[in-house]
Parts: structure tokens; sequence; C-alpha cells
């Protein structure tokens, strides 16, 4: 159990800093070749990329059709690049974005296919891998405007403290420095985030749907699709490097399926809310 709160911890702060992290990005910038690729759009991946982030509620473009504070600030966006191989047998696919330095902020799971045609290859793999970004609230906030506020919030409360004779005086570069960097929250321990979810469930604080049926796993490639008695597909979930924690897709939305106390649940955001639903699987 120490070790199922262990990884659902190192779940929810990993999404909640990339989260964090995405949202200080305006636009996304789609190459229309990428490496590896002889061809414009090669295998269709340029425009479903391009469509996938769109989709997502970002603002894409491709790089050759930036728009004009884009193209003056190359930091305000994030280059997506492709991580791709091929063989006889099996695509993979994960997503990179980088910063105007190059940086990598942001990997995907990777995405498999055995589809033989590749344009169908490429497509259930980067699908696959974009449900990781997918599971993510995303809403731009300005770097620039989120330090400002700090800085002046902070400048205020040490203005109230201090003597009226210090009043004016210059802030040290160090202090400067300090209001620059974002404000990192104490790491919490796993059992609070436990009872912080179970409490915001029981007020009503996070909305909690629980099905009566219990739902099928049949494997296919990296996880499991669940049916019910019908059958229907009713959700995908994909492997992660944590056991018994999967990333889950269906038409609801893509998020995070875990066990906790011998319950099975499905977390993923609809319009910046979190759901969570309890589901009975049988393997």
């Amino acid at each position: 159990m120490k070790n199922l709160f262990s990884c659902l911890f190192l779940v929810f702060t990993f999404s909640i800093g990339l989260q964090a992290q995405l949202n200080d990005y305006k636009y996304i910038i789609v190459p229309k070749t990428f490496k590896g690729f002889k061809d414009e759009n090669q295998y269709k991946t340029s425009t479903l990329l391009k469509y996938l982030f769109t989709n997502k509620g970002f603002e894409t473009y491709y790089e050759d059709d930036l728009p004009s504070d884009l193209n003056s600030n190359r930091c305000l966006g994030l280059l997506v690049q492709l991580d791709h191989k091929t063989s006889m047998f099996v695509t993979k696919a994960s997503i990179i974005l980088e910063d105007c330095n190059s940086n990598i902020v942001y990997t995907s799971l990777e995405g498999r296919s055995k589809e033989k045609d590749y344009i169908s290859s490429y497509k259930e793999a980067i699908e696959m891998a974009f449900a990781s970004i997918n599971s993510l609230a995303y809403k731009y906030n300005p770097a620039a405007t989120k330090s400002a506020t700090t800085a002046a919030v902070v400048a205020d409360a040490k203005v109230k403290k201090e003597p009226s004779a210090n009043r004016g005086g210059q802030t040290k570069n160090a202090v400067e420095e300090n209001l620059a960097q974002p404000e990192i929250a104490p790491k919490a321990k796993s059992g609070v985030i436990e009872n912080a979810a179970a409490a915001a469930v029981s007020t009503g604080a996070i909305s909690k749907t629980s099905d009566s049926y219990v739902l099928y796993a049949q494997e296919i490639p990296n996880g499991y699709q669940l049916v019910d008695s019908t059958p229907k597909i009713r959700l995908k979930i994909y492997n992660t490097s944590m056991p018994e924690v999967y990333i889950g897709v269906n038409e609801k939305g893509n998020g995070v399926v875990y066990k906790r106390a011998n319950q099975w649940y499905f977390e993923y955001y609809v319009s910046d809310q979190l759901q969570i639903e309890e589901i009975a699987i049988k393997f």
C-alpha cells in the first residue's frame, strides 16, 4: 500500500508540474517535415499533430506560418519534435516539446502500433503518445504576469513590515532573483493527498461517478481494452512504468486509471474540472 501511495503521489505531482510548465507557453509550433522523414507531412504526421494540439486548446501553427508576436518572440511557443522508429513489426513514437533554447520541456509516453500501413501505424502511435498530454488541463498563463504579481505581493508585504525609515530603499539583487523564480510548494505526503482527495469527493468538490457494471479487460498492444457484457468497449488503458497505474482513454476524456484500497478509479478533466469514476475491472 505504501508503494501504491508513492506511485499515485508521483503521478499527481508529475501531472501538476507538467501542467504548470505547459501553461507558461501560448503557442505550439509544428514542423511540416520531422527529422527522419524525407517528405513534407509524411504519413500525415504534421497535420495529425496540429489537429491534436489545436483540439486540446493550444494555439497551434506550422513553423512557416507564425503569428507576428510569436515570429518576433519564439519563446512564446514550444516546438514539436517527433521521436519515432519503425520496424517490420512495430511503429514507436514519442512527442517532444522544446523551448526557444532547444531545451526539452516535455516528453510524452511512448505510443506503439502494430498496424502494417504506415499512415495507420503512425496515427495510432501518435494518438497513444498524445494521451499523456491530453490528460493535462492546459490553460495559458504567462510566466511574466505570474512573476510580476508575485513580486508585487511580496514587495507590498515587505513595505508593511519595514519601519517607515526603510521604505523606498532599493531591493537587493538576491531578493530580485528570488522573486523571479516560480514558487515551489512543499512536497506533501502521499497520505495527505489520499485524505484530501477523499475529502474533496465526499464534499462534492470533485464530481464522482460510480459505475455498477463490471468491465472485462482484453489485452491489446501496450495495455487493455475494457468491455462491458454487451460487449462494448468502454475504456482503453495503456501501461505506464508503474504497476496498477495506466493512461485511460475513452470518449469522456483522457486521464489516469489507478487502484486504491482494492478499488479502481478513472480520473480525467472536463472543462478544467476533475472527474473521478469508480470502475470495476476483471482481468
